[in-house]
């Protein structure tokens, strides 16, 4: 039957882009939850003998549980390929308290396929406790060149600390943009300076670059300290958009002037979409 993209609820956009990118059939989700919060779902295509590949980011608790019924219903397909743009919990991925779990290994061991791909994963450590070959496919090349089209006035690419420099780095050296990350001073005891560690940015467009915004609360005063120290105008761009509670007026009252992201979550603000990076890590070998 060949290869067969099944779309999770929480990634349909996507797993139809990269259905029509790998020129191949989508098998839609139906899905419901019922009164006592379980939830439920089906694939409405034909599985058995196919190459199926699950489409399915896992935001909230209800989509991992979306995604282990996928790779459950799929059992006769004669392979079967999990791609999560966005894995959750990533994050919690130490033990810092006597008792806690390690949440991302917890999870990552609960999903049993052939094969896995995720999206700047927030610590590649996590790959390890997958338990099928596992792959981090990297999205920031693909903003480098949605940025790199916007015409913005002499732009940097700013990392909001200096464990984001590799990501800001792959985003701009393909693209021969310049970066740089902020670094923070302390002047007193109640005063911290914070400015980019290399380069002036005055009177140049900057682009505040993380792998996720979530709260949006450090990126929102990095904004203000940029706008008083005379850059023009800034943008913030990361691979994945949690965006919480009051994060766009927050972003948005503190000056930016766009916000640009990946459908790894599909939001509004999903300019660029992760789809044909994915459809040529399918067709890799996985390293």
């Amino acid at each position: 039957m060949g290869m067969r993209v099944v779309a999770g609820p929480a990634s349909q956009l996507l797993a139809t882009r990269l259905a029509s990118l790998l020129k191949c059939d989508v098998d839609l989700t139906d899905y419901k939850e019922f009164p006592d919060g379980e939830v439920y779902c089906r694939v409405t295509g034909k599985i058995k003998g196919a190459d199926i590949v699950i489409v399915q980011s896992t935001y909230h608790a209800t989509d991992l549980i979306y995604l282990l019924e996928l790779i459950d219903a799929c059992d006769e397909a004669d392979s079967v390929t999990v791609v999560a743009p966005y894995f959750g919990y990533a994050r919690q991925d130490k033990r810092f308290k006597s008792g806690e779990p390690v949440t991302a290994r917890a999870l990552a061991k609960c999903i049993k396929s052939d094969r896995i791909f995720t999206v700047n994963i927030h610590d590649p450590s996590i790959l390890k406790y997958f338990p099928c070959p596992a792959n981090d496919i990297n999205a920031a090349p693909e903003l480098g060149s949605y940025i790199d089209g916007l015409g913005l006035r002499d732009p940097v690419l700013l990392a909001p600390d200096d464990g984001a420099l590799n990501l800001v780095r792959s985003a701009s050296e393909p693209r021969k943009l310049h970066y740089d990350y902020l670094e923070k001073t302390r002047i007193s005891g109640d005063e911290v300076k914070i400015a980019p560690k290399n380069l002036d940015v005055t009177g140049r467009d900057v682009v505040l670059m993380d792998d996720i915004v979530s709260t949006g609360g450090t990126i929102a005063e990095a904004i203000k300290l940029l706008k008083m120290n005379g850059v023009c105008d800034v943008y913030v761009a990361c691979v994945h958009a949690v965006l919480a509670r009051n994060a766009y007026i927050r972003l948005y009252d503190a000056g930016v002037k766009s916000i640009i992201s990946t459908d790894t979550l599909e939001k509004a603000t999903s300019h660029v979409t992760v789809a044909p990076i994915i459809a040529g890590a399918l067709k890799e070998p996985l390293k």
